[in-house]
């Protein structure tokens, strides 16, 4: 199993878990381009972080919702900071807890829990559609967000099944700050040096399109996925590359929408032509 991926130059955008994606990458033998799409720091303000941890442990929640991992992970930083380890754990481990696709869970499992359902869709519309068939009349409901999101449809939603909702954002992005390397990712593959781009989450198209046409050079990023072959985690992924007209080239097999089937798909697919990316440095 261990170096299937030898000499292909991978590039992947992850930000949340990207040490663990280049991690996997490259026991496979790949040389890994990295790529951040924003900078992750904690909310400027921990305050309302910490109140929000505070009515969990005092009022603990009927349910709650996590819509990334990080998410959590930023949570529990503050929590043990402010010495309520114990007590939030306890808290939560009684709510209901649904998981906007796997990160989330493998976060809770991280500290002794497991959510009781995981949507299909990992989006703000697959959370929406998964609580629609649930009775939440009476329910409070916590919610954790994610920065440059508009959740208000989503809050909308929850609220008008009659449940009153906490929301708490843990983290903010700094896109300024990974600008420069996604300008210098994107000559990387128009310049034919990159084996496969392997895109994990749809904000990466967004960012990657946003950016490109921000600084002038949206053919240019055209012209580089058009000759680098595309990997997609899963559905979601691939719905928003043909969205802005772009393809899927790689994409797990049997339904398996994680890391790991989406690394042996690409050892598969690429096995097909020697690296390129190498030969053109």
């Amino acid at each position: 199993m261990a170096d299937r991926l030898n000499g292909y130059r991978i590039l992947i955008l992850e930000t949340r878990e990207e040490a663990q994606f280049s991690r996997l990458l490259t026991e496979q033998g790949a040389n890994v381009l990295q790529c951040p799409m924003f900078t992750i720091h904690d909310a400027p303000d921990p305050a309302p972080i910490e109140a929000w941890i505070k009515r969990c442990v005092d009022t603990p929640l009927d349910d709650l919702v996590l819509m990334t991992g990080e998410g959590l992970r930023r949570l529990m930083k503050v929590v043990r900071r402010i010495g309520l380890e114990a007590e939030f754990v306890a808290a939560i481990g009684k709510a209901r807890k649904f998981a906007r696709g796997p990160k989330p869970g493998r976060a809770l499992r991280e500290i002794g829990l497991e959510p009781q359902v995981t949507t299909e869709k990992p989006t703000s519309e697959g959370i929406a559609e998964m609580l629609s068939r649930i009775d939440l009349r009476g329910h409070r409901l916590g919610l954790q967000l994610y920065p440059d999101k508009d959740h208000s449809v989503l809050i909308g939603a929850i609220q008008a099944q009659g449940a009153a909702v906490d929301t708490v954002l843990p983290y903010v992005y700094d896109a300024q700050a990974a600008d420069t390397n996604i300008v210098t990712a994107i000559d990387e593959m128009a310049a034919g040096r990159v084996d496969a781009i392997a895109l994990t989450n749809l904000g990466q198209i967004r960012r990657l399109v946003e950016v490109a046409r921000a600084r002038g050079c949206e053919d240019r990023l055209r012209d580089g996925l058009e000759r680098t072959p595309i990997a997609s985690v899963g559905p979601a992924v691939s719905n928003e590359l043909t969205s802005h007209g772009l393809r899927t080239d790689i994409y797990p097999a049997d339904d398996a929408f994680f890391m790991r089937p989406l690394i042996s798909a690409m050892a598969t697919a690429l096995a097909k032509n020697p690296p390129r990316a190498s030969a053109s440095q």
